[in-house]
């Protein structure tokens, strides 16, 4: 299986993968690891399963050289020059940057995927940009190839985002319709306020959401038996051609659960990290994970109340402390360490039944460890869908973005968590060490319907990629689509 890397400018070597006659699929990445790895992971299995060559397409602003390096060695990278960005407004938001982002590099965008288009012997057979790129989808019109956009969220929010550029078509410009709350969406997820994002995004949605209308297709990181209401909903929903006047919003395809394996690239469990040698001498099912995600903060008053909950739930927990949200350096270097945040004593307190650990965990071989009972999780759709491909229930604190949404699903669609109440009513109200001690003991202790339904889904998560599997027939008839339009070409 060829093998290659090429960073720099969109003017970079072709990869090797371009020396053999295989139709090549461009898949463009927004920063931030919840996009690059589910993304690499379609690559992967597009290279590997269909015959495809691929390269994965990233920027320079915010790239992080740990992730590339665990890019599997059969997809191709590229990385597009830096812009700048540092004139964007201090309220922009990571989302709203991310998209101007995609959009200043798409003159470097289009001379690589025109690069590649041109090659004769490696005919571009579609472009693949994730959802904040979607301005790179004209590209893929003008040249003439599908352009389907990747989804790394899942379905009910795609739901959202269409109800909601349906709910503005014919809008006057910068005039937006309110919501009517509760939304309900299809496959009977209904949001009330407190479900939904942040209004004041409600604008820049309703235009990304526009946005995804040029798509040929959206490839969705979820699968059948995750969101099956919502995909037979998707399924019967009509598809007018574009141009027929009715509003037209592409066919989705659910191809998840696209997340990083555990055993690639990575040294023995031992030379990886003290976390699992840690696990290693744990009783089986006994440890609590928290962990919040790469853009999680807690303030720092939450994390002293969240040091104080764990202590008093009496329970072993494996804790991933990151930077609160406040100018900690500022306060000296010392502070530059999430660890000394921590409660004066609570670690040594805590030593033998408590591992705290600064910023970052190998999470899948955590979530995947026989110690491992639950995990506290911020609802972030990658850490959700690598605690269900582990069998492992949630206690759910969301703090952003979708994820409040997702809590919902994983709750009172799935069942395969707990919410932690206050959370949900306000994400700016501290939730108390009591409310912690209750919701950890609760689900550690007396969520035995929710361990077996986790343990459900994880089996039903590896039959969506069994030989017959509903993700992999999906992927399979999306790879067919792009195939026969290059032969239509020809």
């Amino acid at each position: 299986m060829e093998s290659s890397s090429s960073t720099g400018s969109a003017a970079a070597a072709p990869p090797a993968a371009r020396l053999v006659a295989r139709p090549h699929v461009v898949l463009l990445a927004s920063p931030g690891a919840g996009h690059l790895t589910p993304l690499a992971e379609l690559a992967r299995r597009l290279v590997e399963l269909h015959g495809f060559a691929a390269t994965v397409v990233t920027f320079t602003n915010f790239s992080a050289p740990d992730q590339l390096a665990c890019l599997p060695a059969s997809v191709a990278t590229a990385a597009l020059p830096a812009v700048q960005i540092d004139d964007l407004p201090a309220d922009a938001g990571n989302g709203g940057v991310l998209v101007e982002l995609a959009r200043r590099s798409l003159p470097n965008i289009r001379a690589l995927v025109r690069s590649i288009s041109t090659s004769s012997t490696a005919p571009l057979a579609a472009l693949v940009p994730d959802f904040f790129c979607s301005s790179a989808l004209p590209i893929a019109a003008e040249l003439g190839v599908p352009g389907y956009l990747f989804f790394p969220s899942n379905l009910t929010f795609v739901a959202f985002m269409r109800h909601i550029v349906e709910r503005n078509e014919g809008a006057a410009p910068g005039e937006y319709r309110d919501l009517v709350v509760p939304v309900e969406l299809p496959g009977g997820v209904s949001l009330c306020g407190a479900d939904l994002p942040e209004h004041q995004l409600y604008g820049q949605l309703v235009e990304w959401g526009r946005s995804y209308c040029l798509a040929d297709g959206v490839l969705v990181n979820t699968f059948y038996e995750m969101e099956p209401a919502a995909v037979e909903a998707f399924r019967q929903l009509a598809v007018p051609e574009q141009g027929s006047g009715a509003f037209f919003f592409p066919p989705v395809f659910p191809v998840g659960p696209s997340v990083r394996r555990p055993d690639r690239h990575e040294p023995t469990a031992g030379a990886l990290s003290p976390c699992l040698e840690w696990l290693d001498l744990q009783p089986a099912g006994s440890v609590v994970y928290l962990s919040f995600g790469s853009g999680g903060q807690l303030s720092v008053e939450q994390t002293a109340e969240l040091a104080a909950g764990l202590e008093g739930s009496g329970q072993r927990f494996l804790w991933v402390v990151r930077m609160p949200s406040t100018d900690a350096r500022r306060c000296g270097a010392a502070y530059d360490d999430p660890l000394a945040w921590l409660p004066e004593g609570f670690l040594a307190r805590m030593n033998g039944r408590g591992l705290a650990v600064a910023s970052w965990a190998p999470q899948v071989r955590v979530l995947a460890h026989p110690a491992t009972a639950a995990f506290v999780s911020h609802c972030g759709w990658n850490s959700t869908l690598e605690s269900v491909g582990c069998g492992v229930p949630m206690l759910a604190w969301p703090m952003y973005a979708e994820q409040r949404t997702n809590a919902l699903i994983l709750e009172e669609k799935l069942g395969v968590a707990l919410r932690m109440p206050s959370s949900l009513a306000d994400d700016r109200r501290l939730v108390t060490r009591h409310e912690i001690v209750k919701a950890v003991k609760e689900l550690v202790e007396g969520g035995e319907k929710v361990r077996r339904r986790a343990e459900d889904l994880r089996e039903a998560a590896a039959r969506a990629w069994s030989p017959e599997g509903p993700s992999r027939r999906a992927l399979e008839e999306v790879a067919v689509k792009w195939k026969a339009a290059l032969e239509a070409d020809f």
